[in-house]
């Protein structure tokens, strides 16, 4: 929850920052945070996401919750597996 806050803060201009329009994260980063990208999950939204698996009946999904966007062009997201506990 703090890095998800942390990443948050750093996405936008601070009034006292070191450029009056420019994110800290945008001026370290080099890449600016895209609504449509970054925001379509909210913070501890429960998901399915996919498992690698075989030709088998086994299950190819297993339920998480998410964390925070990766901040990548690609829009990723860390989550916090609900069957490991492992992000």
């Amino acid at each position: 929850m703090v890095y998800n806050v942390v990443f948050w803060l750093n996405s936008f201009p601070h009034n006292c920052g070191m450029h009056p329009t420019i994110s800290p994260r945008t001026l370290i980063m080099v890449l600016a945070i895209d609504y449509n990208k970054h925001c379509k999950i909210a913070f501890s939204t429960y998901v399915q996401v996919h498992e690698e698996g075989d030709n088998s009946l086994r299950s190819r999904t297993s339920g998480a919750i998410e964390l925070q966007p990766m901040g990548n062009g690609q829009a990723g997201h860390y989550f916090l597996s609900l069957h490991s506990g492992k992000k």
